[in-house]
């Protein structure tokens, strides 16, 4: 187990290095990400604007605006695209390589991934946090998030992480089907960012719509934690909530299990690319 965790952390520690030594990337990601909040907080306000109650779906505008905040901020942390990784190998043909590795495809590009993960919660958005927190404390007169619920809201972070990572692996074995997935990676962003919660909270959804969403993995990628650490659910829906986290966790990677041997058989090295047979 130690050896395992020695080799597979590795890959963790060579991306949070690697993000490190690129300064550049580091401040394009700043400012691409203090860019996407400050687009989504003024659309929010403008909506506020023309509601006299002041309350949307159970959002005040204080709330509204802790929301939009930390949802662009956990979508950026938890959702880490690993399918256009596993495309750009399929294209120029490096996943053989990749594939003859004493080492799991899956749980390299997992624990690639973990490194970027770790990386985006220590540098940028531990500042964000503590703005929120500061925010919420003395201009909506909001307590100080408990502990307990503080530690909830980490470990659902956790579980968002890996049901991103695992849902985006399945997503990957396409690249083996069509070779280029770039295009049909774009359209999946775009209907992630409105299914996970991120541009808007799901509560705004007509209530058939909210129940159809409850039986989909999307909702635990971003709105669940969000919700938590927002405190708008009891602690018993909490449960619920992190039990349900867990099962997609599990379904995916079972599911990911399963396209990958259905895959593995079938890969032909075709030119510089690949293809399945």
């Amino acid at each position: 187990m130690t050896r395992f965790f020695r080799i597979y952390w590795t890959f963790a520690l060579n991306q949070i290095k690697s993000n490190f030594v690129y300064r550049g990337r580091f401040y394009l990601f700043i400012i691409r990400k203090f860019l996407g909040m400050f687009i989504y907080y003024y659309l929010w306000m403008a909506v506020y604007a023309g509601v006299p109650s002041g309350t949307i779906g159970g959002f005040t505008r204080g709330e509204m605006v802790l929301y939009v905040f930390l949802s662009y901020t956990v979508s950026d942390i938890v959702m880490i695209g690993i399918s256009s990784e596993i495309g750009k190998d399929v294209l120029d043909g490096s996943v053989a390589v990749n594939l003859i590795k004493p080492v799991n495809y899956r749980l390299y590009l997992t624990f690639k991934s973990l490194g970027v993960m770790i990386y985006r919660v220590v540098v940028p958005s531990v500042f964000i946090w503590t703005g929120l927190e500061v925010y919420k404390v003395t201009e909506l007169g909001m307590p100080v998030i408990r502990p307990l619920s503080l530690l909830c809201f980490l470990v659902s972070m956790v579980f968002s992480f890996f049901v991103y990572v695992f849902f985006d692996y399945c997503f990957g074995m396409l690249a083996f089907v069509t070779t280029y997935i770039f295009g049909m990676n774009i359209m999946k962003n775009a209907a992630l960012n409105l299914l996970s919660g991120r541009l808007m909270p799901v509560s705004f959804f007509p209530a058939v719509i909210q129940e159809i969403f409850s039986f989909l993995p999307f909702t635990a990628m971003t709105y669940v934690p969000v919700m938590i650490y927002l405190g708008k659910y009891t602690g018993a829906e909490v449960l619920g909530q992190l039990g349900k986290q867990v099962f997609w966790v599990v379904a995916l990677y079972l599911a990911g299990s399963l396209l990958w041997k259905k895959i593995e058989n079938r890969i032909v090295v075709l030119g510089g690319g690949l293809g399945v047979a």
